[in-house]
């Protein structure tokens, strides 16, 4: 009887910690699609040379740097919006120039996603909060809208790669570049 409490015992304690990070399966989904759209846009910022932030296809569009610099005032309004807070965002796409002002912008916007994120349970990502885009939206949806569309600019961004012959890191030994 004492060796089956024992193992018993041995097994729950094995089992904790797989119980406890099974608290959140939707939060923990959330932040490791966010950390992949986080890793791209983070080697592209590093990859990039300087010369080439200034760069835009055409005269409608966004430089590569402003690209950056939205992606970096989205993410902090998106993800105090899922957080309720209310954080002024950089205003990094119109004030900001340089590949350094704008690099430290984005990863301090993806630092601020992550403290919003990682405070954040299933329960917690399930209730509604007033969003500019569906109203009264889940928190953990407001997430996913903001990883969406760091991935859609992700895209502007390897395009503005591709016609500067850099590989993206996405393609990075893919056999793609």
């Amino acid at each position: 009887m004492k060796r089956l409490l024992a193992a018993a015992l041995a097994t729950a304690v094995l089992l904790a910690p797989s119980a406890a990070a099974a608290q959140s399966p939707l939060m923990d989904s959330v932040k490791a699609q966010f950390g992949s759209v986080k890793g791209v846009l983070l080697k592209t910022a590093e990859k990039v040379p300087e010369p080439l932030w200034a760069f835009k296809p055409t005269p409608e569009v966004r430089t590569f740097g402003q690209i950056i610099g939205h992606i970096a005032d989205a993410n902090t309004m998106i993800c105090a919006a899922a957080a309720g807070d209310k954080p002024t965002p950089p205003n990094a796409e119109k004030a900001m120039t340089t590949k350094e002002q704008l690099s430290k912008a984005l990863a301090d916007s993806f630092a601020y996603c992550d403290k919003v994120m990682g405070a954040m349970d299933d329960k917690q990502a399930m209730e509604t909060v007033k969003f500019f885009i569906g109203g009264m939206t889940p928190r953990a949806m407001v997430f996913g809208f903001n990883t969406a569309h760091d991935y859609e600019h992700y895209g502007n961004l390897v395009t503005y790669m591709r016609i500067n012959k850099i590989v993206p890191p996405s393609s990075e030994g893919s056999g793609m570049d």
